[in-house]
């Protein structure tokens, strides 16, 4: 399993905000930053989504997800809705596979 890389600093996260093409699926919303550089990705499950132990076991299962997938280049921000708590493995990884794909068309 490769080592996942994670977006970190208020400047790649703002750089995101600003510059980054937005995809929805579902209960998932794709923040993508294009770039030369190996994938990083962060992931945003707020408190809506439910208690401490749904988001952290949600954001391990976003996180397999993501190791599986193969998405460019560049820096991502994956952001839930409450409905991705109770979203199978297939849904979610259904889900996050199409906003890749969407996000893979230029705009």
């Amino acid at each position: 399993m490769a080592k996942l890389l994670v977006v970190r600093g208020r400047d790649s996260f703002a750089a995101l905000s600003r510059q980054g093409r937005r995809v929805r699926e579902g209960p998932l919303t794709v923040i993508h930053r294009s770039a030369d550089t190996t994938p990083r990705v962060a992931f945003a499950v707020g408190r809506k989504v439910g208690p401490a132990v749904v988001r952290n076991r949600l954001r391990r299962r976003l996180r397999a997800l993501w190791q599986e997938a193969t998405p460019p280049g560049g820096d991502y921000l994956i952001v839930t809705s409450p409905g991705a708590a109770s979203s199978t493995h297939a849904e979610l990884r259904a889900r996050l596979g199409a906003a890749l794909d969407r996000l893979a068309v230029p705009a």
